[in-house]
């Protein structure tokens, strides 16, 4: 990927890799710099602000993670009120495994949920995407594993 592509393709919230160092100020005497007292200051690599995730995109987010693990946690909360209910006032009887298991399913969906809702949604703060966001899952997940198989490759 050349420098452009990689320039286009990086997120409006995404660090540069390539910041450069500023210039330190000579304005100290050295007798009262840290460095000369044994401490020394780590600049980070990036502020927050450069690492923040804009408001617009995180109400995103947290809109579709409410939606896409809301939902299912509400269902799984139903499904044991109903079949309660069920059991005491009338004489439907439910297997107690099969109650679990949707249970299980509706909360387990829930939890698959929590990363759909983020992955689907687009992280450019001018572009809203789609309703179900298929595709911004795809080019999200890309994303996430091209990250992963950078950070291997570093630590090999």
């Amino acid at each position: 990927m050349s420098a452009e592509e990689s320039e286009r393709s990086r997120l409006p919230f995404e660090p540069n890799k390539k910041r450069q160092k500023p210039a330190k100020a000579r304005s100290q005497p050295p007798a009262q710099s840290k460095e000369s007292k044994g401490q020394t200051t780590k600049q980070p690599p990036f502020t927050k602000e450069e690492m923040a995730i804009p408001k617009v995109v995180s109400q995103r987010m947290i809109r579709r993670v409410a939606a896409f693990c809301g939902i299912p946690t509400a269902l799984g909360i139903t499904t044991l009120v109903v079949s309660y209910l069920l059991t005491i006032y009338t004489d439907i009887r439910l297997a107690p495994i099969a109650v679990l298991l949707v249970n299980m399913g509706f909360f387990g969906l829930g939890v698959l949920g929590i990363t759909y809702g983020v992955l689907s949604a687009s992280w450019e703060e001018d572009r809203v995407g789609n309703w179900l966001g298929l595709g911004e899952f795809g080019t999200n997940w890309g994303r996430m594993v091209e990250v992963w198989r950078e950070t291997r490759q570093k630590k090999v």
